[in-house]
């Protein structure tokens, strides 16, 4: 088939089309990746209570571990909850309105988003830099170093900030009645 100029006006940028596909696979891989946290939380919570009653042992390190798979479990999945559209929204009047108002007001409202995790991954990047140079440890009897956990939640920061920005370019897209496959 051959197409027009018209027609190719009427389509999204390549080098857009291309960002949003590979930051969709990107995020859906992580995110279905993170979804089995919770599958070795249960194992571990399994093996903890197991070993308290059978044994009459304490698994402190436990319930550290699972803190820190449920952060990594929330924020490695952000980007995937935002590109399923699973995140909570207030629906006073977005319901009623149509896909192209919905995509325009997205347009404008997801800027907030985007300055929010901006400033996070700022914070984040500033707080796993002094986790890794003072060797950062948590306060508890097991003490595990607090780098590498501080490293996951500040990655999956950037990946929702790169969705988010994806989102964007989706919702610019439909607000043109354009859609990006």
């Amino acid at each position: 088939m051959h197409r027009t100029d018209a027609d190719q006006e009427e389509r999204v940028p390549h080098i857009i089309r291309l960002y949003v596909r590979w930051v969709d696979r990107i995020n859906r891989f992580i995110g279905r990746f993170a979804m089995y946290f919770v599958l070795i939380m249960m194992v571990g919570f399994l093996y903890a209570a197991v070993v308290r009653v059978g044994f009459n042992l304490y698994t402190n390190w436990m319930m550290e571990s699972a803190q820190f798979l449920l952060s990594a479990y929330y924020l490695l999945g952000g980007g995937y909850s935002m590109q399923l559209n699973a995140h909570v929204r207030m629906d006073l009047f977005y319901s009623r309105w149509s896909p192209r108002t919905r995509a325009a007001v997205d347009m404008v409202t997801i800027w907030m988003v985007v300055a929010f995790l901006v400033f996070l991954l700022l914070g984040g990047i500033s707080s796993s830099q002094y986790a890794l140079e003072y060797n950062q440890r948590n306060y508890t009897a097991w003490a595990p170093p607090l780098a590498p956990i501080k490293i996951i939640m500040t990655f999956g920061i950037f990946m929702m900030l790169l969705q988010t920005i994806a989102t964007f370019f989706r919702d610019l897209a439909a607000a043109c009645g354009k859609e990006i496959e």
